[in-house]
């Protein structure tokens, strides 16, 4: 048995290895293979490890190398897990089509296994996201009852995980439902065995509760059902998030009375050079006034910048408010690295053409720092781009006050000005990074300080104080036109 699962598991390794050599970018650019891939040199090895009877040094050999900190581990695959439910939610994407390898229409992968689906449900499991491990053990209980191949968990397994996800997210009736399915297959399962008399008694008292209320026997005991009110995150609220996934998707437009206003134009000015050379320029907003610079970088001046800075990438951190200190942080997901103006003539010409588009000094300005954001990589909504890649699908940088979508672009330059011309705030800048959803998202971007821009870019007469000083237009659901 244990051999015709290792025949099974080379003929998955040998298939898979073939497909990422044809383009290994290309294969890894996709959020199912990622998935996969870190699964089977993590649970997969595992089992192999455990299962070949002979070849003792080969074994140790595998345990040497992943002591090394060659091979991912299972927080990468929690990781991977994670990064793939965020592009179902942000995206809507069917759990259905991603385990067969479809992604919005089209089959970009092979399907995934039953042993794919239940690691993939037990990552989210374990981290408590039961709402998304549910479909995902749906899917495993579904094609382990297809493949009738031997596995390493059983169909228990799976029943005991969507039983109990069900009751962690408050459905005590479907628990109820699923826990008995479980006992049918095992009559003197321990775990269930205790949880239905509980189940039972709970929706018994439940019931009861609500009947007293509709007769108007109600009383304080009975509001201890009431669910606590939903706390809301630190960085977003739930509107703003809706609206953040919208604008990844694509579905909204911004209002008429500002797209009718928008121009395209060569950029002239600034600097004597542009008169020779002048810059595409978009309009993609007004007040504030948000632009796209096309075909800012060359292809060999990105593919330099790559290698420059992908020896010292480093996962991206942010400020911790209570500490001060520079840490990881699950909102912020990519890689990033800081390039010097003095490291290269690509480098300082790329600062000098920064100069150029936005009119202002970089003697103040910060490093290049150049990032990549892989799959599910992503950055919520903040305060503070040029684009370094095309992305297959996903990747935009949204506007969340403004209703604004741009995405990505390989050579372009984003930029808008971040604060008033009094130096404070523009809450309506307040932008995302969506996930990547096909491909790699790169990215350079420089941050110009205020100081040293006083005479390039003077304060009004009037005050503007932090925060927004203009009503924003509501954006535009495409559905609604």
């Amino acid at each position: 048995m244990a051999s015709t699962r290792l025949v099974i598991y080379v003929a998955i390794y040998r298939n898979e290895h073939e497909r990422a050599m044809e383009d290994i970018p290309n294969y890894l650019g996709n959020p199912i293979h990622a998935f996969t891939l870190i699964k089977r040199m993590t649970m997969d090895l595992e089992v192999i490890d455990n299962e070949i009877q002979t070849g003792i040094d080969h074994i140790k050999n595998i345990s040497l190398t992943e002591n090394g900190g060659k091979y991912p581990t299972k927080e990468d695959l929690s990781g991977a897990a994670q990064a793939l439910t965020r592009l179902q939610d942000t995206y809507q994407l069917d759990v259905h089509d991603l385990a067969e390898g479809v992604i919005n229409g089209e089959s970009y992968s092979t399907p995934l296994t039953a042993s794919d689906c239940y690691e993939l449900g037990r990552a989210l499991y374990s981290v408590n996201d039961h709402k998304n491990s549910l479909p995902w053990m749906m899917e495993a209980l579904r094609k382990f009852e297809m493949e009738k191949e031997t596995q390493t968990f059983t169909k228990i397994d799976i029943l005991e995980h969507i039983g109990f996800s069900y009751y962690l997210i408050g459905d005590v009736d479907t628990a109820l439902l699923w826990t008995q399915k479980l006992l049918v297959e095992a009559p003197t399962h321990p775990r269930a065995l205790g949880n239905v008399p509980h189940y039972k008694k709970y929706i018994k008292e439940r019931d009861e509760k609500l009947r007293k209320r509709q007769r108007g026997e109600t009383g304080v005991e009975e509001l201890e059902d009431t669910p606590p009110p939903k706390k809301e995150s630190t960085l977003w609220n739930e509107k703003e998030r809706k609206s953040y996934e919208a604008l990844c998707r694509g579905d909204v437009d911004i209002p008429t009375e500002i797209s009718k206003k928008l121009k395209c134009r060569y950029l002239t000015e600034n600097h004597p050079f542009l008169k020779l050379a002048p810059l595409k320029v978009e309009e993609k907003y007004l007040n504030p006034n948000v632009y796209v610079f096309h075909q800012v970088l060359s292809d060999e001046e990105i593919e330099f910048v790559k290698d420059v800075a992908r020896p010292r990438f480093k996962r991206a951190v942010v400020h911790n408010p209570e500490t001060g200190e520079l840490v990881p942080a699950h909102y912020r997901i990519s890689k990033s690295s800081w390039l010097r103006d003095d490291e290269s003539p690509v480098i300082e010409r790329i600062s000098q053409r920064t100069a150029d588009i936005s009119g202002l000094d970089m003697v103040t300005a910060e490093e290049l720092q150049v990032v990549n954001y892989g799959i599910g990589g992503h950055y919520e909504p903040h305060f503070d781009f040029a684009r370094m890649s095309d992305v297959a699908q996903g990747g935009a940088t949204v506007f969340t006050e403004l209703g604004l979508s741009v995405f990505p672009e390989k050579g372009a330059a984003l930029f808008w000005h971040n604060l008033h011309p009094s130096g404070e705030g523009d809450f309506a800048t307040r932008h995302a990074a969506c996930p990547v959803l096909r491909g790699s998202k790169w990215v350079s971007n420089k941050w110009i300080h205020q100081g040293g821009q006083e005479f390039l870019r003077p304060c009004n007469l009037e005050y503007q104080r932090e925060g927004m000083i203009r009503p924003t237009l509501r954006p535009v659901p495409k559905s609604y036109r």
